[in-house]
């Protein structure tokens, strides 16, 4: 079992930055990777961003690359969010969510952990 726990959103105006944390708890030898995810109502949940099991690897959507980062620290069972340059079209709750499978996925369904998510809003 993995129980995952986000912080860090809030409101910002566009244009700015967020940094969105996710803390690992239960299974934490980190043999899992860790994506993000984002939901609005109405909406089906989306992919953001995945990072592997050691962070040699990262993958972003089309519509957040070149503005967030992923990153994770296995030694503090944490894997980080850095969303720069948003735009109102970010609003979403924000989720993370770990995958004992192997590679680097984007489909809710091959996910089997999820937080409860943490809201972002941005302004225009």
């Amino acid at each position: 079992q993995v129980q995952l726990v986000e912080s860090g959103g809030g409101l910002v105006q566009a244009g700015g930055s967020l940094r969105l944390s996710c803390e690992a708890s239960g299974r934490t030898d980190s043999s899992y990777a860790m994506g993000w995810f984002r939901q609005v109502p109405g909406k089906e949940r989306e992919f953001v961003a995945a990072i592997s099991r050691t962070a040699t690897n990262t993958y972003y959507s089309d519509s957040v690359k070149d503005r967030f980062t992923i990153s994770r620290d296995n030694a503090k069972n944490t894997v980080y969010l850095q969303m720069n340059s948003l735009k109102p079209e970010d609003t979403a709750v924000y989720y993370c969510a770990a995958d004992l499978g192997w590679g680097l996925r984007y489909e809710v369904h091959e996910y089997d952990y999820w937080g409860q998510g943490t809201q972002v809003t941005v302004s225009s």
